[in-house]
């Protein structure tokens, strides 16, 4: 019974990111947020607009997550190098591997979706660097490539989608024994936040809901990897989200984020954060 409980639940996922990936070949997280931050063919990504509107309605709140991105970005262009290979865990469309391709390194993207490993291939060959990127459809909790092949990993909002245990226990077994991980996380102990993914129920899957990380997943991971270490990220700043295409938003970003750095520093507070990155080293064998 678990098992097909479990492919039920995997099925689910595909089919929520089937209606998703065929709505958006592009980068979710710059797709409704302030002029300047967008790419420039972003409507020619946009397949339906109308159903955007409809399965992307949460991309507002991703105008704030600047802070965090560029700390996922500078975390990759401090390892990324040619002769690296990087593992795009649950890549989706494909962003996180490309911006690892562009800084010399070889990527290697998985997805349960085909719609997401063909956008993300089309996505890889708009950016000028297919030759350092293959997309893969694959399952993330079990993942067939040999034990010890990655030198590098990157992961965004992919670990609730997953058993938890499963999926560090072969991510643990794929990258070399210095093998070096960033996870991008949302949090669940934000009531408000939480209240928002149940009101929205066509936006994520039932599990997804249900498996949002908290702070008591630190531990798990800790079971799979010497190094575990987390910042929390994006509280204040959400409240900047309706001004996000007004000339308001820019200068005022930085002001909510350096108030976010003060109170989201320790874990205590930083739990009621929207976001979270992990980074994850020393992988037990």
């Amino acid at each position: 019974m678990g098992q097909v409980q479990l492919e039920e639940r995997k099925l689910k996922e595909i089919e929520h990111s089937r209606k998703r990936r065929e709505v958006l070949q592009g980068f979710e997280r710059i797709a409704d947020t302030h002029a300047a931050a967008q790419v420039g063919d972003l409507d020619e990504l946009i397949k339906d607009k109308e159903k955007f509107e409809y399965h992307f309605s949460n991309m507002k709140y991703y105008a704030v997550v600047v802070k965090s991105e560029d700390y996922k970005h500078s975390w990759l262009e401090k390892r990324c190098a040619p002769g690296k290979k990087i593992l795009d865990f649950a890549c989706g469309n494909g962003e996180n591997g490309i911006y690892a391709a562009s800084m010399g390194a070889d990527c290697t993207g998985i997805d349960i979706s085909p719609e997401g490993v063909a956008n993300a291939t089309k996505n890889a060959e708009r950016m000028g660097v297919a030759d350092r990127c293959k997309f893969i459809a694959m399952d993330g909790e079990n993942m067939t490539f040999e034990d010890n092949t990655f030198d590098l990993g990157v992961e965004y909002g992919a670990l609730h989608h997953v058993e938890l245990d499963k999926a560090l226990s072969e991510l643990a077994r794929v990258l070399k024994p210095d093998g070096e991980m960033i996870c991008v996380e949302a949090l669940r102990h934000n009531p408000l936040i939480h209240w928002y993914r149940r009101r929205t129920p066509h936006l994520r899957t039932e599990w997804e809901v249900d498996h949002i990380l908290g702070v008591e997943s630190l531990d798990i991971m800790r079971k799979y990897f010497g190094k575990v270490e987390v910042k929390f990220f994006h509280l204040t700043a959400l409240a900047l989200v309706p001004l996000r295409k007004t000339f308001l938003f820019r200068p005022l970003l930085p002001i909510f984020n350096f108030i976010d750095t003060l109170l989201l520093s320790t874990q205590l507070i930083g739990k009621y954060g929207w976001i979270m990155t992990v980074e994850l080293g020393q992988p037990k064998k």
